[in-house]
């Protein structure tokens, strides 16, 4: 399942920090889907808006993207079983599973789901 949320009026900016190897494969336009839990702060990002990822561990660089896609999911397993491991920046989804798990439980899932946020990178 996989829905698009409302479409946006005005452009609010986000900001988010990544570790350094998914900020990376976002610069270089290997990853275009970002997966995050569906919490309180990501339930404001709306398509048209933007996100300023600040990469860890100094947060002193930084990239801008544009939200063309936001997809609502149960669990990260499920979401990733609709899309290929790349668009993630990965190579296989066992692999993908295995590192988002040092961020998010199985609990926090099931509390607020998840979302995949695609991305296009600012020019």
């Amino acid at each position: 399942m996989f829905y698009n949320i409302s479409t946006n009026m005005t452009q609010n900016t986000h900001i988010m920090k990544l570790q350094p190897g998914p900020f990376d494969r976002i610069k270089s336009g290997q990853k275009i889907i970002e997966s995050r839990l569906y919490d309180e702060k990501r339930r404001s990002i709306q398509l048209g808006d933007e996100i300023e990822f600040q990469r860890n561990p100094d947060l002193e660089e930084t990239i801008k993207v544009d939200v063309v896609g936001l997809l609502n999911y149960p669990m990260f397993e499920d979401l990733m079983n609709d899309f290929a491991p790349k668009l993630f920046g990965g190579e296989t989804k066992e692999g993908l599973l295995n590192e988002i798990s040092e961020f998010y439980s199985i609990e926090d899932q099931k509390e607020y789901s998840v979302l995949g946020i695609k991305i296009k990178l600012q020019k």
